[in-house]
């Protein structure tokens, strides 16, 4: 590996939204015990204090020890686990150094952006090996031994098992990123088999927004004695974030939605649909009112994916039409209203989708439609939060023109 040189003058402008939210300034990056060319990457793509898991973490993580740490999206989480990796690395400069599991290929890519980002000064190299790519790319990629492996768990696993050449035997580092969810998603098989493959003498990180039985079982399978740092209540949302609801008629939902994006026009939007199919639908009839929405779901190719966060991000598009992949993990800056379209069946998946907005102590509105076929889930919701809604202030008589 290169010696450090001066940092980039620029890095991606949303390399740390998600490490932008719970701030102190209660201690410096340099307080911590990260070395100086860190800092600087560090300083350069614009952090400017640790935040309150990136406290309670690094020093256990350069110490040498493996970490759980229990934090909701947007806590800093990705940087708590990136810097002592990248320190490390330093120390002991090997190719193959660093396996990072993630739920998703968004996530994958967003935390391969954010060691690139801080570790270019370093000369780090990463690989996104994930699902809905060319395997014989990855494979090339893989041939020419990153410093660290950012992947999804089937992906991962298939590699292992028909790319000739590629282990895990040298890996120091593994991290489950969003360990839940990835349990939720029936990856605990690919999970454990690649837990069985990873070299006993390691250190090992495990984040959670929640710490359910199979997060449990997980933990003591893969970590050693870990420190455990925890920042947030399970089921809290953000003070600055105004919850409302409105209850209609589920047959006029597309009425009260058109509406609602009328009187937060100029705003961007995330409009939450429980379906791949229902977001299709909604995004082509709010394109045919005018609006400029884009969707996105996991049945989309991978190009058309990250094609339409990208255009959300880049604010060509205001309105994004999503299932719950964008619920959690995505570096979506500056959400300004979310809409639950379709009430999630979980009260966990709330919070997740809210969680988008008033981030960084920004203020955000979500507004939740509760037709007659909701009301149990939405009481449901109210009960986890231990407090009752408002009502979204809508006009009927402006609603009856528009039904």
């Amino acid at each position: 590996m290169p010696k450090p040189s001066s940092p980039p003058s620029q890095a991606p402008a949303d390399a740390n939204n998600e490490d932008d939210t719970g701030f102190s300034g209660s201690k410096t990056f340099e307080e911590l015990g990260v070395d100086s060319a860190i800092c600087e990457a560090i300083t350069a793509i614009g952090w400017t204090a640790p935040s309150k898991i990136q406290q309670q973490a690094i020093p256990h993580g350069l110490a040498g020890k493996d970490i759980i740490g229990l934090a909701e999206t947007g806590s800093g989480k990705t940087g708590a686990f990136v810097i002592p990796i990248l320190q490390s690395l330093l120390q002991n400069p090997q190719r193959l150094y660093a396996l990072v599991l993630a739920p998703t290929r968004e996530l994958a890519y967003q935390i391969g952006e954010q060691f690139e980002a801080l570790g270019a000064s370093i000369g780090l190299k990463c690989a996104c090996v994930v699902g809905g790519i060319d395997m014989m790319q990855q494979q090339v990629a893989l041939a020419r031994k990153p410093h660290v492996v950012i992947a999804t768990p089937g992906r991962l696993v298939d590699h292992l098992e028909n790319t000739k050449g590629f282990s895990l035997r040298t890996m120091k580092f593994f991290v489950l990123d969003e360990a839940d969810r990835m349990l939720s998603m029936d990856f605990e098989e690919e999970i454990n088999q690649i837990v069985q493959l990873m070299p006993a003498d390691r250190n090992t990180y495990l984040f959670s927004a929640t710490m359910t039985s199979k997060v449990r079982k997980l933990q003591r399978a893969s970590l050693k004695d870990p420190v455990k740092v925890e920042i947030t209540h399970k089921f809290a949302t953000p003070e600055t974030l105004k919850q409302h609801y409105l209850f209609i008629p589920a047959k006029f939902k597309d009425c009260y939605l058109a509406y609602v994006l009328n009187e937060v026009a100029g705003q961007s939007v995330l409009i939450f649909v429980s379906t791949c199919n229902g977001t299709q639908k909604v995004t082509l009839m709010l394109r045919n009112l005018g609006f400029q929405a884009i969707c996105l779901h996991g049945q989309m190719p991978q190009p058309n994916r990250l094609g339409a966060l990208n255009k959300f991000k880049a604010k060509q598009r205001n309105v994004l039409v999503c299932t719950d992949v964008a619920s959690r993990g995505l570096d979506i800056p500056s959400v300004d209203v979310v809409i639950n379209y379709d009430i999630p069946t979980h009260g966990k998946d709330y919070i997740h989708r809210v969680g988008r907005t008033a981030r960084a102590g920004r203020a955000g509105v979500a507004i939740s439609f509760v037709t007659q076929y909701d009301v149990e889930l939405y009481q449901r919701i109210e009960h986890l939060l231990g407090t009752k809604l408002d009502t979204y202030p809508a006009f009927k008589m402006r609603l009856l023109l528009l039904c």
